[in-house]
């Protein structure tokens, strides 16, 4: 305490301070999140470089070579004893270490990944656990590198869209840059994977945001130039995939390419089939541990690369064999088809990786056989059989994705040749036509479909965004002119028991707020003497009051202040909104008879030194429908302790954790309560 009764905070009030300024600064414009977007780019790009090391590294501690699926039969020269057997014990030992890794840490980095990413955007805010990138990047390496017949691109999205939106949680940006952030983060992803920061940007646009906003569009492209260069100076400027020319010789040739699509959608849906409906009845028959599933499964796993050791990992050495032609019609047939076993198997066991490189692989098989019988029956009219093999890349993986416009790029930029263009639309639309026709899902959309969740399907408004800012606020405590000394504001704190006042110029426009922890801090510095209310002041989110409470309660979960303003149309302050009138409006208007958060009385979990209001509001719509409290672990008593969901889904488990504001915390009378229990159907919230 020091001598005008404000007490001295610890290290923790201060960290608070600096990233609410950083938060402050975001919410002020463009330029802040334009840095943030930068700093997403080179976290993606960074971890994109290392991710790929890590799989080269596990690869050959499992095997002995750098890629196994190009070595045939041959043996790890580390274990010359095993022999060609060793790869029947590499996916069972891997499953041993990332099994429990998974299982214990981060559920959802389970499985392919770009599904978590789409529901972080799309239901939960952009919000994602700081764990899954450590331990979808360690999981996914793990697997790949001992034989998972999986992609790097999947688990790469998932890293780079987890760290923005770590990156925009720590400095507490609004809700829609935060889910600009976890776009920036999967656009990095694939540009820093594949050399091609086109492809990441329609990538992050088409699946991710789901939307092509032109102001979203800025952001996007910087991650994925920034993430672009890192990959570039540490692979060089060449693509990943070493593909033959591309030769279009007549129009004709188009219907060829128009059968290669039809034929791209039938594999596209056989493949998803394949994939969900193993998984049912995987499920189904294990009746062990899920940390244990990944080891028992590696057995098969095991034995299918025993017979076909070009399955191991990623496979990209054999995909470039066969777009360049060294593969019989009845090779590329059998490899279609053991990838397809293949990637499946690896997701049924509960292996973490990504599905787009598979599709890729799929489409290269498909394509070169197509394009071999093709060349075959008609030599004066198919070109090479490597030409139907990169155009069929983009028909699978736009049939499985049903993502066009990216399955364009991504191809277009592997080949540098723009003579692709033309063949290569005509096969993507009919493949996704045709795919749209036979499913309603794509393999990302599938999954979460088997949860409950529709992200297509339209979202009534929440009860919040019914009320506006207008019906909950109250009249603005009395403005701070600029140049008001120290003393004078203090007695002002002492005289308006409150935490916050704003401060504004003469003629009603708000120069910022000051807070009494920026006074307490200025005193103990002994800089009282000169400084005034301009000096203190620091932005805020403002609001209108037109706005609605679904905008309040985001604007007041990034702020650490009591109240913000609420601001007329001519930026004049017209009013102060807190937490507690929030909640007294929803009340108001909605009546007692469904509270906000639970139906039970409050526990005392522990104590704090002085009696102050924390009221955190929960948004229904971003909450799954069949939560339930099955935890009640007191984390950090001022935080009201941690909650688990039930394991219905792995996913899902923690997702109520991770939502700012899921639980109303009331800390009166210097003791700190917490609703004992949550709700039962996430549906009676609101």
């Amino acid at each position: 305490m020091n001598s005008i009764g404000i007490p001295v905070e610890g290290l923790r009030g201060r960290l608070e301070r600096v990233r609410g300024r950083v938060s402050g600064s975001v919410n002020r414009g463009s330029g802040s999140l334009l840095a943030l977007s930068v700093l997403v780019g080179v976290g993606a790009g960074l971890g994109a470089v290392g991710f790929r090391y890590m799989i080269l590294g596990v690869t050959y501690l499992f095997t002995g070579h750098r890629d196994y699926s190009a070595a045939g039969h041959a043996a790890n020269p580390l274990a010359p004893g095993l022999g060609m057997w060793f790869v029947v014990l590499a996916p069972v030992v891997g499953g041993l270490i990332y099994g429990p890794l998974v299982s214990r840490f981060a559920p959802e980095a389970r499985g392919h990944g770009v599904p978590e990413v789409m529901l972080a955007v799309n239901r939960l805010g952009g919000r994602m656990r700081p764990q899954v990138p450590v331990v979808k990047s360690l999981a996914s390496a793990i697997c790949i590198g001992s034989g998972g017949s999986v992609g790097r691109e999947g688990p790469i999205v998932q890293i780079g869209s987890a760290l923005g939106s770590l990156i925009g949680q720590l400095v507490r940006v609004t809700e829609s840059q935060l889910r600009l952030l976890v776009a920036c983060g999967a656009a990095a992803g694939i540009s820093a994977t594949f050399n091609a920061p086109i492809a990441g940007v329609f990538f992050a646009l088409e699946l991710i945001l789901r939307n092509f906003d032109t102001e979203s569009f800025g952001f996007v492209v910087l991650s994925s130039v920034t993430a672009d260069a890192i990959g570039r100076a540490a692979f060089g400027s060449h693509p990943f995939l070493a593909l033959p020319g591309f030769d279009f010789s007549s129009p004709l040739e188009l219907v060829l390419y128009a059968g290669l699509g039809a034929l791209a959608a039938g594999v596209g849906w056989a493949f998803i089939r394949l994939l969900y409906s193993g998984e049912d009845v995987s499920d189904r028959l294990w009746r062990g541990p899920a940390w244990l599933r990944p080891a028992a499964g590696g057995v098969l796993l095991g034995l299918l690369l025993l017979v076909v050791p070009q399955m191991y990992g990623v496979g990209y050495p054999v995909l470039e064999r066969a777009v360049a032609g060294h593969y019989l019609v009845l090779v590329l047939l059998g490899l279609l088809a053991a990838k397809i076993v293949a990637t499946s198997l690896t997701m049924w066991i509960g292996g973490s990786g990504g599905v787009f490189a598979p599709s890729l692989f799929m489409g290269a098989m498909l394509g070169s056989a197509y394009g071999a019988l093709a060349h075959h029956l008609l030599p004066g009219l198919a070109a090479a059989p490597g030409a139907y093999g990169l155009v069929g890349m983009g028909a699978v993986f736009a049939a499985t994705a049903r993502a066009p416009i990216t399955a364009l790029i991504i191809i277009f930029e592997l080949t540098g040749d723009y003579r692709i263009i033309l063949p290569l639309m005509f096969a993507i639309v009919v493949a996704t036509a045709l795919s749209g026709a036979l499913t309603a899902d794509t393999i990302y959309t599938h999954k979460l479909r088997r949860r409950g969740i529709d992200i297509d399907a339209p979202r009534s408004p929440s009860r919040m965004a019914q009320i506006s800012v207008a019906d909950a606020m109250g009249r603005a405590p009395h403005p701070l002119p600029p140049d008001e000394p120290l003393d004078r504001i203090v007695a002002r704190f002492a005289a308006e028991r409150s935490d916050s006042l704003p401060v504004a110029e003469p003629r009603g426009s708000l120069v910022g707020v000051v807070a009494a922890t920026d006074v307490e801090r200025a005193i103990s510095k002994g800089s009282g003497d000169g400084t005034v209310a301009a000096a203190l002041a620091r932005d805020v989110p403002r609001l209108r009051a037109s706005d609605s409470l679904e905008d309040a309660v985001h604007a007041l979960g990034i702020t650490d202040d009591e109240g913000i303003p609420v601001m007329a149309d001519d930026d004049q302050l017209v009013g102060w909104l807190t937490h507690r009138r929030v909640l007294r409006a929803y009340r108001e208007r909605y009546g007692g008879e469904r509270p906000l958060l639970g139906d039970q009385r409050p526990r005392e979990v522990g104590r704090v030194e002085r009696p102050q209001v924390v009221e955190l509001l929960a948004d229904p719509d971003q909450l799954d429908r069949d939560a339930q409290l099955v935890g009640d672990r007191e984390r950090d008593p001022a935080l009201g302790g941690a909650v688990e969901l039930g394991q219905d889904e792995a996913a899902d488990r923690d997702r109520l954790g991770e939502q700012a504001g899921l639980a109303k915390t009331v800390l009166a009378g210097g003791r700190v309560h917490r609703e004992q229990r949550l709700v039962r159907r996430l549906r009676d919230l609101l």
